[in-house]
């Protein structure tokens, strides 16, 4: 795992988003996994504004996503694929059709995951972008999750919905469930790119990058990938 420490948020979303727009250019036609959260937005801001300035074109490309939360429609102002349009692809010129996540309403959790885990085989990934979670969690595959998952729904750990609780109304609001990407797959793109940002997230980055590989810490796993590259500010570097 290449470890690279920035001195601040602002360096670190410049450095993701030069990775990302690096694979961009060199495939017009890239499979990006994109992942939601806060750590990502400064990203999609320079990606957005490289587009604007330098006219960079994500017509042909396709975009997976990680996760998606299990009951809110994608219409809904908290789902990711909202998000996901409002912070990124809305500032493109993307193709939606080019863009896929589960569908957090699908009432048969087996036929959405089998459907999901089909699609991912279709579409290798050159790079998947992820953040990490206080607790370890990569995507909302949360401590003891199997390394060897694919798609499934998962009832998200208290920890999880504390740290989404502040975009929502109150915790109440927050979704219990979701589908998420399987760490099988997180591990099966080309490249893996994670961010880590702030001081909460200090024990996770020592965890990850220092501590055993275990089920336990499933970001852990991304040091058996050959190409899985860490980038954080110096405040969760704090540990290493």
């Amino acid at each position: 795992m290449k470890i690279i420490i920035a001195d601040d948020y602002q360096e670190l979303s410049r450095r993701a988003s030069d990775l990302l727009l690096e694979v961009v250019k060199r495939d017009p036609y890239a499979v990006l996994g994109l992942a939601t959260g806060t750590t990502p937005l400064g990203a999609y801001e320079h990606m957005i504004e490289n587009h604007k300035k330098n006219g960079t074109s994500y017509l042909h490309v396709r975009t997976v996503n990680l996760d998606e939360y299990k009951g809110l429609p994608a219409s809904h102002p908290q789902s990711y694929a909202c998000f996901m349009r409002h912070n990124l692809f809305d500032g493109l010129d993307i193709d939606l059709e080019n863009t896929y996540i589960e569908n957090g309403m699908a009432a048969e959790e087996e036929e959405e995951c089998a459907r999901y885990d089909k699609l991912l085989r279709s579409l290798p990934r050159d790079v998947q972008l992820l953040g990490l979670g206080s607790n370890g969690h990569i995507a909302f595959n949360e401590p003891g999750t199997p390394f060897d998952s694919g798609t499934h729904v998962v009832t998200l750990a208290e920890s999880t919905v504390r740290d989404n609780a502040r975009l929502f109304a109150g915790i109440d609001e927050v979704p219990r469930k979701a589908f998420t990407m399987g760490i099988r797959q997180i591990m099966q793109a080309r490249r893996v790119l994670i961010l880590a940002s702030g001081a909460n997230k200090a024990d996770a980055v020592f965890c990850m990058a220092k501590g055993p590989v275990t089920e336990d810490v499933p970001a852990s796993v991304l040091r058996l990938h050959p190409d899985c590259t860490l980038i954080v500010d110096r405040a969760a570097a704090a540990k290493l």
